[in-house]
């Protein structure tokens, strides 16, 4: 079994909207949050933060911990094209707030593009399951 672990930030203005990374690696694209996988020895802390800041531009302050989360996915349903094992993803959600930088895409990243979107139009958009999650353990924080 391959194990990943990585770390996300959810992140909402004043507007109520909500900053989400579109994700195009592996088998479909999706819109995700802002996050990834930790490099060997990295602080769940600083990979959000730096994760935060190569797939939109900005950089961000955690205001803590939402929760984690734990899913195994089976070879077949994981997104990577080469996958052979089923995947334990566990993944480190944090509640963040933008401090600076500005809004841009991510080049030769696993993700081409970052948008604000209205948090009552989210339900319209190709997104994987974890938005959902991570905004659910936010409302419920």
């Amino acid at each position: 079994m391959d194990t990943r672990v990585a770390a996300y930030a959810v992140i909402v203005d004043a507007d109520d909207r909500v900053l989400l990374a579109h994700w195009n690696e592996g088998r479909r694209a999706a819109w995700t949050l802002p996050g990834g996988g930790l490099e060997a020895g990295e602080d769940p802390e600083h990979a959000a933060r730096r994760e935060v800041h190569e797939e939109t531009g900005y950089r961000v302050v955690l205001e803590g911990l939402l929760g984690i989360h734990s899913r195994v996915i089976p070879a077949g349903r994981r997104l990577a094209v080469d996958a052979t094992e089923p995947l334990h993803a566990l993944r480190i959600v944090y509640r963040a707030r933008v401090t600076g930088g500005r809004l841009r895409n991510e080049t030769d990243g696993s993700t081409d593009r970052a948008e604000w979107f209205p948090r009552s139009s989210l339900r319209t958009l190709q997104r994987v399951k974890l938005v959902d999650i991570a905004l659910k353990m936010a409302d419920d924080a």
